[in-house]
Formats: C-alpha cells, structure tokens, sequence
C-alpha cells in the first residue's frame, strides 16, 4: 500500500507511523517548513487521563488508550515525559457537583487512581491551593511534545517513510482504483497513491474541500478557539497541575508546568474569526482573577503573556462540545480516504490511539 499522510503534526505523524510499521510505503506531505508548527506547536503538552468526556465517545475511548500508548511510547524512546498527576478543584461547594461528575465519566471510562479529595486533603498535597474539594488524577502528566514527534518521525523514516516539506497540497481525484494527489511547492507535480489521509489540523476542512467526490454536507464547519497562555516568574509554588471545573469551551484558566518545572497559567477561550496568535497584555486582569481562586497568593505583577494556540473545533459557543470525528468510507462512500476533522484537546494524548484507528480503517477498506 502507499500512502499519503497530509499535516506532519502529532496527529499526521503518529497516523505515518502507524501505516509505515504495518509494512505501507508512505509519504507525510506538511505545507510549512518543519514538523509540528501548527495546532501541536502550541499545546499545553499536557498527557490527559481521560476523565472529561463522556463514556463511548472518540474523545474518552482515544485519550484513555491513547494516555497508556503514549507513556509506552515515551518510556522505549526516550522521549522526556512525567506522570506529575492533577488536582481539578471545586472553589466553592456548588462546584462540587461538577468534580463528582467528571469522577464518574472517569471510571467509566478506566481512568486509573482518581479519588475525591476533600478541601483540606488537597491542600495537604499543594499547600498553595484553595478548595473545598478536589479529584485527584494521578495517571495526567506532561510531555516534551517536540521530542515525541522527533521520535515519530525517526520511526517514520527507518521503515521507510518519507517527509516531504513545503508541499502543500492543491487537490486530489479518484483514479485507477487510488487517489491522484496534486502538490504545489517548490516542485510542483503529481502523485499517485492508494489511500489518503486528510491530518491537516486547522486545514482539514479547507483540503476535504479540493478533494474531488467530497460532498459539501460531508464536511463540517470549523470554529476557531483562541487561548492564550501567561507564564509566571519566580519559584513554582506547586508540583501537580491544577484545574478549576470546566467553563464553556475548555477546561478552565489551569496551572500546567513544564518538564523544568517552570508554571504557566492557560487557555481561556476567546472565539475568533481567523487564527491570531498573539497574546494582549490586557487579559492579564481576567486571568490573574481567576488563577487567585484557587491560588490566592498569587503575587501581583508575575504574569508575562506567553504564547497562543487555535483550537480547531467543530461546535461553538452555547453548543454542546463535539467530539473528534474520523471519517472513512464508511462515512463519505470515497474508498482509501480517512479524514480527521476536530482534533483538538486531547488530540497530543490521543495521537497513538487515533494513528491505529485510521490505519485499521484504510487496512480494512473501511
């Protein structure tokens, strides 16, 4: 089989992988000038447990398998990753609700050691913190997501792969049983291959577009999410990463700390027309109110805007949050064709499990 893999972020790697190491001939086709630039170039690398979404979705099955592949993966290659757990925190007693919620997603979904914490308890493990109760995930962590594409890429590349950068892609058709890609780039030209994979992140639903045979109604609408990202100087004044319950569109205004230990405080959720990655100074005040109900010793002034990112979701403001879809032929009629649309938070947790999917999907001509 040959393949065609478009978008070389976690996502598109870790799907290249998959179909390089089951013997597939395959090319990772990105636009940009290097690997992971996009949607994971500014996550929050964090490993999710899996504990949010709701049982038998993509999003739950994907990040709870996909968790346990990842620290796999991390641990045989080397790739700089801790299982530093997380506290989600009610600050007042009517968010409690919200943590017994997620406490029962999460077993329902296999999340492993989560326990309901009460305020003083919590507080016991981060003296920092403020609540009245917490839900413990020891199994959540971080990673150094570039190493892990480095590594995804090694593996690509000794069983044969190929990346292929500054090509993007300007159309593709159905033709002798495969698909006929045309690429622009420095050396525009054609390719033909037997399956296609559409991983191009905030671009996925612009390329399903100049795919030839793809139905308008079959491809959904894409709404952006912007969040924005403070640091914070001086000494971290906690080891776990700490979640307020959730708001409308994300988790919450969180804590999350790199591998170095260093804090920084993000996403809110601002919704916007087009991807604008800079971070304005004046969220500052939104965001300094919000960490001090958790953290109210928040010193004044230690927040310094960091970066952003553009969360590439399928539902908007008001709406009940989406899940990740992977459409096959099974979904569009259109054979050797997969396409991944919406795959954002917890997209860098799911990518191993999401890689195997579409591989068993184009496998079996499903």
């Amino acid at each position: 089989m040959e393949a065609l893999v478009v978008g070389a972020g976690v996502v598109g790697l870790a799907v290249a992988r998959a179909l390089a190491l089951r013997g597939a001939s395959v090319v990772v086709a990105e636009a940009a000038e290097a690997i992971g630039t996009g949607v994971s170039a500014r996550s929050s690398e964090v490993i999710h447990g899996g504990m949010y979404y709701p049982p038998g979705s993509l999003r739950a099955r994907h990040c709870v398998e996909g968790r346990r592949r990842l620290v796999r993966f991390s641990e045989s290659h080397g790739v700089p990753y801790r299982l530093c757990g997380k506290l989600i925190v009610a600050t007042r007693e009517e968010e409690r609700p919200a943590l017994e919620t997620i406490l029962s997603r999460g077993v329902a979904n296999g999340v492993e050691e989560l326990a309901l914490l009460e305020g003083a308890d919590a507080i016991a493990l981060e003296p920092a913190l403020s609540c009245v109760a917490a839900l413990h995930s020891p199994a959540t962590g971080i990673v150094d997501s570039h190493a892990l594409m480095l590594s995804l890429l090694g593996d690509i590349e000794d069983a044969g792969g190929v990346l292929a950068l500054r090509t993007p892609i300007d159309a593709a058709e159905r033709r002798d049983g495969g698909w006929q890609v045309r690429f622009g780039g420095e050396a525009p030209d054609v390719l033909r291959v037997d399956c296609l994979v559409n991983a191009a992140g905030l671009g996925a639903q612009a390329l399903a577009r100049r795919i030839d045979g793809t139905a308008p109604e079959g491809v959904p609408r894409q709404v952006l999410a912007k969040g924005s990202y403070f640091g914070c100087s001086g000494r971290p004044a906690f080891t776990r990463l700490i979640y307020p319950a959730p708001v409308e569109g994300g988790l919450g205004i969180h804590l999350t700390l790199d591998l170095a230990g260093r804090m920084r405080f993000g996403p809110d959720v601002e919704w916007v027309e087009r991807p604008d990655y800079g971070v304005d100074p004046e969220r500052v005040g939104l965001f300094a109110a919000a960490i001090r109900r958790y953290w109210p010793g928040l010193p004044d002034g230690r927040l310094v805007p960091d970066y952003a990112g553009i969360r590439p979701k399928l539902s908007g403001p008001g709406e009940p949050a989406a899940d990740f879809r992977v459409d096959g032929p099974a979904e569009h009629g259109l054979p050797g064709l997969v396409h991944l649309f919406g795959i954002e938070s917890p997209g860098l947790t799911s990518a191993l499990s999401l890689a195997e999917d579409v591989a068993d999907r184009l496998m079996a001509g499903i």
